[in-house]
């Protein structure tokens, strides 16, 4: 594997250039994902901590995962104002080893190394930090305290990325004899060229990782950027959901809703003050109008209507959890500081901010929109950007996406939502339907709606089959975890079963849509053409 080696070594800083990271004890405190490398890095209990930081938490970047979901599958519609053609061909499904989102390179407001490449590299850089580690001596007990951490963290995200790779490039998870992804075990050399392992093979190094980690990690529910136990649990209940082992994916969406000291943020109150607003007290008001100028300053946070950038919180729990002002049920994410390093996951769909005025380059979907820009659901307002008004009522499909409407002063720089916990509540009810326990199923489903009732009275689902079962969990995972990253697998996973496929509108593209049929060989992404043309061992999926 000789191509991924010498990118990776290029990437992680095998060459001699060292480049810099600000000294920083936690999560919080990154400003800078560049690489640290070299031999006299691993020479204390600090600067591992730092490598941990930039090489691995600072490139943990889900951005890829979620701007291909989403403009693969049925979430997004073209701009008619914003769009300059970006990405028109993967929309179109045009998907092949050369596509820019697996073989690497600039994608509009994306650049990216492929999905392929960087969670090798990430992965590469765990090794070198495992190797490096084993240089180091601790010096007093709470240095070997924090030593072991760090090790159990880093293998944690090792196993995050190989979860990544399975699930995007196996072609069936459920099967441990078919082919899963190169397994790097340690620091390879440079001119290794290896095949791909069988998914066992794979999924046995995982656990090794995450059991390593559960056992030495703390629970740690206050710090939602810190890889911890309660991270350890949340990946180990979606592995086990994605390769078919139901108990254990039950046990752990379980331990993490019982331990997480988390809730469904409410959606009440639908009328109030702008908690953070810097505006003089009293300058909303507490019974406004829905949708009025008061209204909108206190719900979208901005200081003057309809701005929708979060720059003063909102009175609203689950809007402030978006707008990073509240940590609502985010299990674990990406700390984005609004001056520092990493992706801006908002600048994905608009160039210039999530107004009608900021180059949108990609809407909401049409048939998406159907199903949460309802009344009564806070997602209506949370998810679409108020300026998107002036054009709904005037007839036009045109809603500007506001899931991620920036931090404080800075427009569509938000935290990466790793894990949350409406997860854990669709995975425990994927599990109920599984062992034909469809009234459990039903009330999970229940929970999560009834928490994002803004006013009035959510639907009791009523399921008489597994298959309608499994088709409103779907949905409901379409609408909750919507841009998150999770459309492209959840349709692979459960599309068949549920008896529906992608479903996007006639009217989100200027051509004919096609919606790509179950089991196509597309819901599986190609080994990337840098990676075949480099390594004759390895073995393209099928299609391709």
């Amino acid at each position: 594997m000789k191509k991924i080696v010498n990118t990776a070594l290029i990437i992680a800083g095998f060459a001699t250039t060292t480049l810099t990271l600000n000294s920083c004890n936690d999560a919080l405190d990154i400003t800078q994902a560049g690489q640290l490398e070299g031999e006299d890095l691993y020479t204390n209990v600090t600067n591992l901590n730092n490598v941990l930081l930039g090489n691995i938490y600072g490139n943990m970047d889900p951005l890829e995962e979620i701007y291909f979901s989403g403009v693969f599958t049925d979430e997004l519609m073209i701009s008619q104002i914003g769009s300059g053609g970006q990405e028109w061909e993967l929309y179109r499904h045009f998907l092949n080893p050369s596509s820019s989102l697996v073989n690497g390179g600039g994608m509009s407001n994306l650049s990216t190394s492929g999905l392929w490449l960087k969670h090798y590299s990430i992965i590469n850089n765990v090794n070198r930090l495992l190797e490096g580690a084993a240089k180091i001596t601790p010096n007093t007990p709470a240095e070997q305290t924090q030593y072991n951490q760090i090790l159990a963290q880093a293998r944690a995200a090792r196993a995050f990325s190989y979860i990544q790779l399975e699930a995007f490039f196996s072609t069936d998870m459920k099967n441990p004899n078919a082919l899963g992804v190169i397994l790097l075990k340690d620091v390879p050399a440079v001119d290794a060229k290896l095949p791909r392992s069988t998914n066992q093979e794979v999924y046995d190094f995982i656990n090794a990782d995450l059991d390593y980690a559960r056992n030495i990690l703390p629970l740690n529910t206050t710090d939602r950027y810190r890889i911890s136990k309660l991270f350890v649990n949340a990946l180990t209940a979606r592995f086990n959901l994605y390769r078919g082992n139901i108990p254990l994916a039950k046990q752990y969406a379980q331990e993490v809703i019982n331990t997480s000291n988390l809730t469904l943020p409410a959606s009440q109150p639908n009328t109030g003050t702008n908690p953070y607003s810097s505006v003089a007290s009293g300058a909303y008001s507490t019974t406004a109008t829905f949708q009025s100028t008061a209204w909108n300053n206190a719900f979208y946070g901005g200081s003057t209507a309809g701005t929708g950038n979060g720059l003063n919180g909102s009175f609203n729990p689950y809007r402030a959890m978006w707008g990073d002002r509240e940590r609502g049920d985010v299990i674990f994410a990406l700390n984005r500081l609004v001056l520092g390093s990493g992706g801006s996951v908002g600048s994905l769909w608009a160039a210039n901010g999530s107004v009608v005025t900021g180059s949108p380059m990609w809407l909401w979907g049409k048939n998406l929109v159907n199903l949460f820009f309802v009344n009564g659901d806070v997602r209506k307002y949370a998810y679409v950007d108020p300026t998107s008004n002036q054009y709904i009522n005037a007839g036009y499909d045109y809603y500007v996406i506001d899931k991620y409407p920036g931090k404080a002063s800075t427009t569509s720089r938000n935290d990466l939502k790793l894990f949350r916990l409406p997860e854990m509540k669709f995975i425990l009810a994927e599990c109920e339907v599984a062992q034909n326990n469809l009234s459990a199923a039903q009330a999970l489903i229940q929970e999560v709606r009834a928490s994002r009732r803004l006013h009035g009275t959510a639907t009791t689902p009523t399921y008489a089959t597994a298959q309608q079962a499994y088709a409103d969990i779907l949905k409901e995972r379409r609408i909750e975890l919507a841009l998150e990253g999770h459309r492209y697998l959840d349709l692979k996973r459960l599309a068949t079963l549920a008896g529906v496929t992608m479903d996007r509108n006639a009217d989100d593209d200027y051509v004919p849509v096609e919606n790509l049929p179950n089991n196509s060989y597309k819901y599986t992404m190609p080994i990337p053409l840098s990676e075949i043309s480099a390594n004759p061992n390895i073995q393209q999926n099928p299609g391709y």
